[in-house]
């Protein structure tokens, strides 16, 4: 896909989280039987509980890290607590899901209180098990410095979706 119609990088994912990156891994998300797919809407309703994850891969052998952030807290004008970290699951094996990985995070629910935000969902290659840990805090979160400390590289995979609070309507905006 040229990158110029990625819409990782269209949504601006790419840029106000993650740098430039080739897929190389299947990423599934899920919530009540309705996948994630880039831009696409969903309601703090519909996302209120963990949702399923698939990742693909080759092998096992070879683990895992999920991330998922909003970059756009408390709101899309003012993101001054970017990134807020939602969710960190580490050592989750290849050809596997979330649910076989660790839990070092819980899953934080959006709810978003003013304009659209962007829910990212980044996955990473790790160097092996038991290497990345919990920060200690959720929101002014860096997915890329994090990345760096436990030496992950660029993302293998990632997938958003936009989020607004219940009831409000309007475009993204520009």
């Amino acid at each position: 896909m040229p990158r110029e119609r990625d819409p990782l990088i269209v949504g601006r994912v790419v840029g106000d989280v993650l740098l430039p990156f080739n897929r190389s891994v299947a990423l599934r998300v899920t919530y009540t039987n309705r996948d994630v797919a880039n831009g696409y809407e969903f309601r703090p309703s519909q996302v209120v509980n963990q949702p399923i994850v698939q990742i693909g891969g080759d092998d096992f052998r070879t683990f895992y890290t999920l991330i998922m952030v909003d970059p756009d807290a408390p709101s899309p004008s003012d993101p001054y607590l970017r990134e807020y970290l939602h969710w960190l699951v580490t050592d989750i094996p290849g050809t596997t899901g979330a649910t076989f990985g660790q839990e070092v995070l819980c899953y934080e629910s959006p709810r978003p209180t003013i304009g659209i935000h962007r829910f990212v969902f980044v996955l990473f290659q790790q160097m092996g098990r038991q290497t990345v840990y919990a920060p200690s805090w959720r929101q002014n979160f860096s997915t890329r410095d994090f990345a760096e400390a436990y030496n992950l590289g660029l993302p293998v995979a990632a997938v958003y979706f936009n989020c607004q609070r219940e009831g409000s309507s309007g475009g993204r905006r520009r």
